[in-house]
């Protein structure tokens, strides 16, 4: 279901994921620029209803003859053009102009106003993630930024980095699920069959301890056993088992 209680479906996760099957979503992505429009066609592509915004309809031509999502002109952080792109029933927002401030602004109203459960934020000065961050918005810095990241953020899906030859054991990347923020990262391992080893936040990266807390914009990284990844998935979505 969307937010609006429209039964959105599902979709087969896009090629390179765990394989799972992931809902569709409604997306809005803020700014139309070279990485706005491809994250709103890769987006489309994949399934899901998108609406891109941005104040300058001039802009909307950078989008492909057969983006299929739809078009809004306004400011991404005013109420009203949020609303004309879906905002109520929208299960993300990704802010990706090219101001700071902007997409800030536009993360705050999607998360405070709108209650939208995944937002991230596209920021050129790292320094300012960690105070984004206490406010519930995951960002990525330009240097970092591609639009396979946000996507991978927004769908929560998993990403196949490495296997090894034998193809019995692979390290993926996850985005943070709902249900572990807040929660003991070390309790998100299964013997030998699944674990955390790595975690990406607020444009760094550290190797997993025992008492490493998850937090809202999380990126883990996994080691898991091919015959287990059906497991981590459930495991993922339903949180700590205590």
């Amino acid at each position: 279901m969307g937010r609006s209680g429209i039964d959105l479906g599902t979709r087969v996760t896009p090629r390179g994921t765990s394989g799972d099957t992931v809902p569709i979503m409604h997306v809005i992505v803020v700014g139309c620029g070279r990485v706005g429009s491809g994250l709103a066609s890769s987006l489309t592509r994949a399934g899901h209803s998108v609406s891109i915004v941005d104040k300058n309809a001039k802009a909307f031509r950078r989008l492909p003859d057969d983006f299929t999502g739809s078009r809004v002109v306004g400011l991404g952080f005013d109420r009203d053009t949020l609303s004309s792109a879906g905002a109520e029933k929208a299960d993300a927002l990704a802010a990706v102009t090219s101001g700071d401030n902007s997409n800030v602004l536009a993360a705050r109203i999607a998360k405070e106003n709108f209650e939208i459960a995944s937002v991230v934020a596209r920021i050129y000065d790292p320094r300012r993630a960690q105070i984004y961050q206490r406010l519930g918005i995951a960002t990525v810095a330009t240097v970092a930024w591609t639009t396979d990241q946000i996507a991978r953020r927004l769908v929560e899906a998993s990403t196949n980095d490495w296997t090894d030859q034998s193809g019995s054991l692979s390290l993926i990347e996850r985005g943070l699920p709902r249900a572990w923020a807040g929660q003991r990262l070390a309790d998100l391992r299964d013997g030998t069959r699944f674990r955390v080893v790595a975690l990406s936040r607020a444009g760094g990266a550290q190797i997993a301890g025992p008492d490493l807390v998850g937090q809202e914009g999380d990126v883990l990284h996994l080691l898991v056993r091919s015959d287990a990844a059906s497991d981590l998935e459930s495991r993922l979505t339903s949180g700590p088992t205590h």
